[in-house]
């Protein structure tokens, strides 16, 4: 009897310390700011919601392996199932630092109020553990990465390739989005880590641009740029925020024009010497300037994507990502302006297939 007694007082004592700890997570996370927060939020016709550890575990089935997603630098990505039943993708960070602690619920609020039909919705965040977690609209036609080329790494499966058409649009797409982000969210954000794994297909293939998880917000009024340790990768890394740690809107810019190439090209952004699949290895973006310069790059394009959209708008593309992948970050162009040219070359090149109805049917 003593003995009964003594285990249920340690798990007792066992029970208080973990509720504790969660309680002391979630205040340092911001939770009770957010808390504040959500009848605003809810009033203004945002629906944001705080989950606990348990429902995480629960929608997951304890994060298994078979539910896993994607993974990356930061963290794994895996499918959840809500108990409305409702599919959702939820982020499990591996680390955050001070700073994104402090930042993180004044964050969440902006990030939550985004709406934008080309950016993945976040639905809401688990604050009751060490690491929070983030919980987004779940995007079922996997990465534009893994359409690309042919498969997208880690937990993802293989995918079809996109047709030319379909290309042209889900840049369009992605651009708008971008754009909507730097001109139009209040305060603007920044991405901070633009590339093909981070735009989604959803069942339609429209383009959902995804992981805010890196984010910075834009710099305030009269400021020129953020600094900031610098975080991104391999490829699509902007050689000026690379150099001064300074992040401006124009590191998206730069990050975005090498997704285009990826596009255009069906090549990785970025293919060690050890990868027999590439031609050339090294940066993308490097090999497209370098065959610019020497007048060889129709011939470095995909060539379904040649024969379908045209040499007329490949060639002024390739002049736009020419601008876009300035060393100087000044000479490149914004968002917005690369979004409304890329939207007008989309067109033409979907009126000048008017004759083909393969072309005409992707394009939709």
């Amino acid at each position: 009897m003593l003995l009964l007694i003594c285990f249920a007082a340690h798990l007792g004592l066992q029970k208080r310390r973990l509720l504790r700890a969660k309680q002391r997570f979630f205040e340092q996370n911001g939770g009770l700011l957010l808390q504040q927060q959500l009848g605003t939020l809810a009033s203004s016709g945002v629906a944001f919601k705080l989950f606990s550890e348990e429902e995480m575990s629960k929608a997951t089935e304890g994060f298994a392996e078979a539910r896993v997603l994607g993974r990356g630098g930061h963290g794994v990505v895996y499918k959840g199932v809500l108990a409305d039943g409702s599919a959702v993708a939820v982020k499990k960070s591996r680390v955050v630092d001070a700073r994104q602690v402090r930042e993180f619920a004044r964050e969440m609020l902006i990030l939550s109020q985004i709406n934008h039909r080309n950016v993945v919705k976040l639905l809401g965040c688990c604050l009751d553990v060490e690491v929070p977690m983030l919980v987004y609209e779940f995007v079922p036609n996997g990465s534009l990465h893994g359409h690309i080329h042919g498969g997208g790494g880690d937990g993802e499966t293989r995918l079809p390739r996109l047709p030319p058409a379909a290309r042209l649009r889900v840049a369009a797409e992605s651009a708008d989005a971008l754009a909507y982000m730097h001109s139009s969210a209040s305060p603007p954000v920044l991405h901070r880590d633009v590339k093909s794994a981070n735009i989604l297909l959803d069942g339609e293939l429209a383009a959902k641009v995804s992981d805010f998880g890196a984010s910075r917000l834009a710099p305030a009024a009269g400021e020129a740029a953020v600094a900031t340790l610098v975080q991104g990768t391999l490829g699509y890394l902007d050689p000026e925020y690379l150099l001064t740690c300074q992040l401006t809107s124009k590191s998206d810019v730069y990050s975005f024009a090498v997704v285009v190439l990826e596009l255009l090209t069906g090549r990785k952004a970025f293919a060690p010497v050890e990868d027999e699949e590439e031609e050339e290895e090294g940066s993308l973006a490097f090999f497209f300037v370098t065959a610019v310069q020497a007048g060889r790059h129709r011939e470095i394009m995909d060539e379904e994507v040649r024969e379908k959209v045209g040499v007329e708008v490949l060639d002024e593309i390739a002049e736009l990502l020419m601008q876009c992948l300035s060393m100087a970050s000044e000479e490149r162009p914004t968002m917005k302006e690369v979004a409304d040219k890329l939207q007008r070359l989309r067109s033409r090149a979907c009126r000048s297939a008017t004759n083909n109805p393969g072309i005409n049917q992707a394009s939709n």
